[in-house]
């Protein structure tokens, strides 16, 4: 009997382990390279497809006069709330990109709720949740650039003053290193948390925390990396405010009497 705790403990390790390790499915050769692909590739082609698929069937026969399917008026209604969430972050200037993020959300969180099905979430290999904020990132780059061109880009990161310049520098690798990591750790957690939960309480328990940690959870940090990202890019698009000049000294100019004035004081 007292060596039970040690083999539940033995047999949890190996299951998380074996949950988080990322296998390689397939590979093959170019030359004297070899590429692998891993879980975490094949499963988000596999969601991609599936994205793809149901926006073609969703999206086909749109009406633009006459009587609305009630299938239209369902995507126009979360269309049109998705929109608004994202023009109010990121302004007028970064609207272009609301479809981007959208398409981002719609991703991560389809990553997430995965496991429901029996696929491993891609979110769990440190290599997707890295493409996707160096994407990010990426965009939020490149939105500065075309927002200001890139002598105003760059003058930027001298901004408020020059001191801070290493500082803006270093951001472009904090940034992308914290939207990975949050993403990677909240899924490792509810991952970890999960396996516990089912090693200690196998029955009902584990299925409702499931809804919360696959569904709610899942949902929830697709939000936030999406969020964060639309504040990067507003921050990136706002043209900078003009400084203020400081009014000149005006010169006091000496008065010159007229000469009638001075013939009338005599």
């Amino acid at each position: 009997m007292a060596f039970a705790p040690i083999a539940m403990k033995l047999d949890l390790q190996e299951e998380i382990t074996e949950q988080l390790n990322i296998k390689e499915i397939f590979s093959f050769k170019i030359g004297s390279v070899t590429l692998g692909f891993d879980e975490g590739t094949v499963v988000s082609w596999i969601i991609i497809a599936v994205i793809t698929l149901l926006a073609f069937l969703l999206t086909r026969n749109l009406k633009v006069e006459g009587k609305l399917t009630k299938r239209q008026l369902l995507l126009e209604m979360c269309y049109t709330k998705m929109e608004s969430f994202f023009k109010e972050q990121l302004g007028e200037e970064g609207k272009g990109y609301i479809p981007w993020l959208m398409s981002t959300a719609i991703f991560i969180g389809a990553s997430n709720m995965i496991g429901i099905f029996g696929f491993k979430p891609p979110t769990k290999s440190m290599q997707v949740t890295a493409a996707l904020a160096a994407t990010s990132i990426l965009i939020t780059e490149f939105a500065g650039l075309r927002a200001k061109g890139l002598k105003g880009h760059l003058k930027s990161f001298t901004e408020p003053v020059a001191i801070v310049t290493p500082i803006n520098l270093l951001e472009l690798i904090i940034k992308p290193l914290s939207l990975c990591m949050r993403l990677f750790g909240n899924i490792i957690g509810a991952f970890i948390i999960m396996e516990l939960l089912k090693a200690v309480v196998p029955i009902f328990v584990p299925m409702v925390f499931s809804l919360y940690f696959d569904l709610f959870d899942g949902f929830l940090q697709a939000y936030v990396f999406v969020f964060l990202t639309s504040l990067y890019i507003r921050e990136a698009v706002e043209p900078s405010e003009p400084k203020e000049k400081k009014p000149k000294k005006q010169k006091k100019q000496k008065l010159k009497k007229a000469p009638a004035d001075i013939e009338a004081a005599a």
